[in-house]
Parts: C-alpha cells; structure tokens; sequence
C-alpha cells in the first residue's frame, strides 16, 4: 500500500538525492517523485512562502527519480541511495500540547503520578470521577472554561496542564531543531532514561512567514511521559532529542480540493507494532479538538514572535494510551523495535521503527552543510 494515499493532490517533500549528496525538493506527478529543486526556489521554505505554492508545484519542471512506492522503500541514513527526508527543511518545527480534553487529563495524571505508572492508575479513576465528560466540548478561554476552572481548583485538582488545556493561553514549545526531524520510514528515537512512553499521533501544519497555514502533513510527537510527568520544566529533555520527531510523509498543499477545513474534519489512526507480537491501535478525532489550528498559529506566530523561515506546527493529539502491555497497572510503553503507523485520508501514512536515541543515525546534516551543498550545485 502506498504511502500517499490521494495521489491527485499537490505534494511537496524532500529526498536525500544521492547524486548530488545533499537534498532535493520534490512533488508527486503519476505515481512518480520528480525532482523540481530551483534556483527560483531551492528549498521548501520557499515555496511555501509563494502566493501560490500550488500552482508553482503544478507548473514547475522537473525530472522524474522513479516510482515513489519504490524510493518510499529505500531505508533512510543510506547516503549512497536516494531515500526520502522529512518534508520540511528551514522552518522551526513548534509543536502544541494539550489540545484535547481527553489526553489533558492524562496529562494531569502524569503529573498527578510524578512519572511512576504505577501511580496511574488510582489516579485517573479518581480523576474520572471529577471530571468525566464536563471538558469534552468545552472551548478553552471561554467563561465556561474559567468556571470548570475554579471548580477543579475546588476539587483539588488543578494543574499546570489544566491551565493550558482550558485557559487562555496554548502550550506552545519548540518540538526539535531546523532539520533535525525524520521522515517516512526513518527510525524515531526514545531517550534511553525513559521507561514510560508512547507515540502522540498528529497533523503538523506548515505555516509561512506571514501567518498563512499552507499545507499539511503527519507528524509522530514522541512522548517521553514519566520524564515530563517528574517536571514540566523537563519538557525539553522529553521532547528534543535525536530522531524524536518525525514528519511526513509530504507536504500536501491546500488547494480547492483539500483545505484546512480538511484538516478541522481530519481522523488520525495510530497502529503499534511489536516484534514480540504486540499489536495496539488508536484514533485522534480533529474535531474533538479544543482549539482550532488559526487560533494556535496566531498564538505562535505574530507580532510577538516572527519566524522569517515560517514554521512546522504540531497541532496535539486525542490520542493517550491506557491500557496495559506487559504490567497490569503500568499502561502502554515502546519497545525498540515497534513499528508505528500513523495515517489520515488524504493525507497518506507514515511509517517509523522506534530505537533508543541514541542508536539512530545521528544528526549531523544541519544548516552550514545544506547551504554548503546548494552553492556547490550552483541553486544559491
């Protein structure tokens, strides 16, 4: 099956183009990567802050590599073969938390439970019981949401991440650094102190410049849950490390067929993988979420904060993983060697094997190697 799953849309991504040994900008024509790399734009942050990315894409020419089911199949790290790279390139990759009531509880548990998922499971029956369904539908920032608000304070129950959940002010962090995230088919990385983690499926927005939200993809948020639930003043040790975001598997750029209302409509599906034989599935409903995506692009880029190159643009998950794997009482965590999937209609599937961080390839190809490699190919 194929990784794009609407191959009439229009796509930009990335390849790792062995002949040059640096990347190439791409789009899907007929099944096939072609090469549209330009001096008119060398990288993706380029085209996205055209007026019309689309049209661009549609019109550019370019060279057919072959097949995409084909280079989708070619193991990324492999310098000597052409792979597929993560679709973004220059852009800040920001990531939203607590988006969804449901997974905000389970942030409240974490904390709650200090990291230990042995604590967990008490506490989200008693945390059950308060809450239930009251923030399902509950608009964060609203009056409503303040009064839900003073009466968890009542109830004991407060929490940092009920206060980014439902208040007016979203969580929005730097998720990794300018083109460190993996792509389709990558390994995904897990800080090797983690024993309780899990894989936070989601769509990633790209957003130029100015503000404007111009395509969308997949993104896995790798979640490290007992090291942020010890301390949110851990959150970038549990969620920047090596290989720690994937995105992909490309770009597909709004147009009258796909839009971000798409996007609003949008139903993620997760599937995990083991090698010991273990299989778990899960589902994130777009709809279910408690801020819409402008209202978290204009909390993230605007007069208080530009982003010359735009950005990449996590929007949160539904999804959070309860039930047991091996322990009772201990929940969901990774083993190296689960295969997770993450897909939407429309929007394709990606593919990653999870690996301690420190066992993936590591990082090495950054900003004074890409542009060191354009101006050797005369594109910059």
């Amino acid at each position: 099956m194929s990784i794009i799953d609407d191959p009439t849309g229009a796509y930009i991504g990335r390849v790792w183009l062995a002949e040059a040994e640096g990347p190439a900008i791409v789009t899907l024509r007929d099944g096939a990567l072609f090469d549209i790399t330009d001096k008119a734009a060398p990288l993706v942050r380029d085209v996205c802050e055209m007026a019309d990315p689309v049209a661009y894409v549609r019109n550019a020419e370019g060279r057919s590599l072959g097949p995409l089911d084909e280079i989708a199949a070619v193991r990324p790290g492999d310098s000597a073969r052409t792979h597929l790279l993560s679709p973004c390139d220059l852009q800040a990759i920001k990531a939203c938390g607590v988006t969804f009531a449901r997974s905000m509880v389970e942030r409240v548990i974490e904390e709650k439970a200090a990291g230990d998922p042995k604590k967990a499971e008490a506490i989200r029956a008693r945390i059950g019981e308060t809450i239930g369904d009251s923030l399902r539908n509950l608009e964060a920032g609203s009056a409503a949401a303040a009064r839900v608000k003073e009466a968890l304070i009542g109830e004991g129950l407060w929490s940092q991440y009920l206060e980014v959940g439902i208040g007016p002010d979203a969580e929005v962090f730097s998720k990794a650094q300018v083109l460190s995230s993996v792509g389709p088919g990558a390994d995904v990385g897990l800080h090797p102190i983690s024993k309780w983690n899990n894989p936070e499926p989601e769509i990633v927005v790209a957003v130029s410049s100015a503000g404007r939200i111009v395509g969308a993809t997949l993104g896995n948020d790798v979640n490290l849950r007992d090291v942020e639930g010890r301390s949110a003043l851990l959150l970038g040790k549990a969620k920047d490390n090596n290989a720690s975001a994937a995105i992909g598997p490309m770009i597909r750029l709004f147009d009258a067929r796909f839009t971000l209302d798409d996007v609003r409509r949008a139903e993620l599906t997760l599937t995990v993988e083991g090698e010991d034989g273990y299989t778990m599935t899960g589902h994130s409903s777009m709809s279910e979420i408690s801020r819409d995506p402008e209202m978290l692009v204009r909390q993230t880029i605007g007069r208080h904060h530009q982003y010359p190159d735009g950005l990449m643009l996590y929007l949160g998950t539904l999804f959070a993983p309860t039930e047991d794997r091996d322990v009772k009482g201990e929940g969901f965590t990774h083993k190296t060697g689960d295969r997770v999937a993450i897909a939407a209609p429309g929007l394709g599937r990606l593919d990653n094997t999870v690996r301690l961080s420190t066992e993936c390839t590591p990082w090495s190809f950054g900003i004074r190697a890409l542009m060191a490699n354009l101006a050797e190919r005369e594109l910059i």
